[in-house]
């Protein structure tokens, strides 16, 4: 089909455009922007006066407990490819299970799903899992989620061989023994409400370690869900030294703090959990200098799974919906135009991923997100489509609302579906 996108304002940060701009679409892929290429007769002209036409949000980090739903908040999200980890039921650990899930996506037919193989088998840290495997079967790079390796030997080997085949170990850094009955951010808050603490130690012993590896291996790393100043820090060392390594923060963790837990508000766990306004501001610092990606460290959660006493509540929050819109807002509170906040969840982790995924430049996959930046919305359940209605921002007015989204050329969301 020929699609005409006309009358919005086109920001492709890879390219550095901001102009409003018509793109034709042909073939799943953009045939042409501003004058339609010769013989070009459009199937079906959208005009999306007012609204922004970007690349398509490409999400770091998002569990997808029930696929569907978790595919259709993605693209109402503005979310074309999502990275799934390994954390699943069973995990990702074999290369049927990750075909499957690749597969079971592409039935689907909304966002792309981009699956982390499991670095160990079972996901326990120990035997190292069919790396090639997982990778012939649509595996991204691999990672133990949230489980850590505890054996640094076993961390080493297996960063050996990930480099000796060219792949990405993806690791959420954080000491075992450090970690491992904390609820809370080790500080003023965590004290006055009687929570065991997690040290930031618990993230700079387990990056100083991870680091050193990828200086013995030359293993690529990227860093996930980093949460204190002194974390990022550390990265920024590594890149200035030359290591390959990257990070990415949740989005969650660029606009709450510590004190956001209130009176043991379940919706404000997470893992790693919420630090403080100086960590808070470090990891703003790290994406506004394109040190650090975005994510929504999307983790859908039954409503038993937070109604319950905050150590016992699990952690996370859905995010996918609220991906753009929180950017949105970090980006205005962090003084960033709108291209700059765009290339945090489109750019940035498509480099991550070596991936062509987030231009708008003839030929490019057409996969795109339609939005108004202007328009308000209010989050509440009835208006989430994940499964997962665990959110801080429940009752919060947010700015930034999806009116389109397409992946290989086809519209796989409409605000007229909403």
């Amino acid at each position: 089909m020929n699609l005409e996108i006309k009358n919005g304002r086109v920001i492709d940060p890879q390219h550095h455009t901001d102009r409003v701009a018509s793109l034709f679409i042909s073939g799943g892929r953009i045939a042409a922007q501003g004058l339609a290429p010769a013989g070009f007769v459009a199937d079906r002209v959208i005009d999306v006066s007012g609204a922004v036409v970007c690349p398509g949000l490409i999400d770091l980090g998002a569990r997808l407990n029930s696929i569907e739903a978790e595919l259709a908040a993605a693209v109402a999200g503005g979310v074309t490819s999502v990275v799934v980890p390994p954390d699943a039921d069973p995990p990702l650990d074999e290369p049927e299970l990750a075909d499957r899930l690749v597969h079971r996506g592409a039935e689907i037919g909304k966002a792309r799903v981009l699956p982390l193989g499991a670095l160990t088998l079972g996901l326990k840290g120990e035997r190292l899992a069919e790396l090639a495997g997982l990778k012939k079967a649509g595996c991204v790079a691999f990672s133990q989620a949230t489980q850590p390796v505890v054996d640094t030997e076993a961390l080493l080997r297996a960063m050996e061989y990930a480099a000796s085949f060219g792949f990405a170990v993806w690791l959420q850094p954080q000491d075992y023994w450090l970690s491992r009955n904390g609820i809370a951010h080790e500080g003023e808050v965590a004290n006055r409400l009687g929570l065991a603490g997690i040290p930031v130690a618990a993230e700079t012993i387990a990056i100083a370690t991870i680091l050193q590896l990828a200086r013995d291996t030359g293993c690529r790393v990227h860093l996930t869900r980093l949460s204190a100043a002194a974390g990022v820090a550390l990265v920024a060392e590594a890149k200035a030294e030359g290591l390959p390594v990257t990070c990415d923060v949740s989005v969650h963790h660029l606009l709450l703090t510590e004190n956001d837990i209130g009176f043991f508000n379940p919706h404000a766990r997470f893992a790693p959990p919420l630090r403080s306004q100086r960590d808070r501001q470090a990891l703003s610092d790290a994406a506004a200098n394109g040190l650090a990606a975005i994510c929504s460290d999307h983790t859908p959660l039954g409503a038993d799974d937070k109604l319950l006493p905050f150590g016992e509540a699990k952690p996370g929050a859905t995010g996918l919906e609220t991906l753009l819109p929180l950017t949105l807002k970090w980006a205005a509170a962090a003084n960033l135009d709108l291209p700059q906040a765009l290339a945090r969840i489109t750019t940035a982790p498509a480099a991550i991923l070596g991936l062509p995924l987030a231009g708008l430049a003839p030929g490019a996959v057409a996969d795109i997100c339609i939005f108004d930046p202007a328009a308000e919305w209010q989050v509440n359940a009835d208006n989430l489509r994940s499964r997962g209605k665990n959110s801080p921002w429940l009752g919060h007015m947010l700015t930034g609302k999806i009116r389109a989204t397409l992946v290989d050329g086809r519209v796989v969301f409409a605000e007229r579906d909403s």
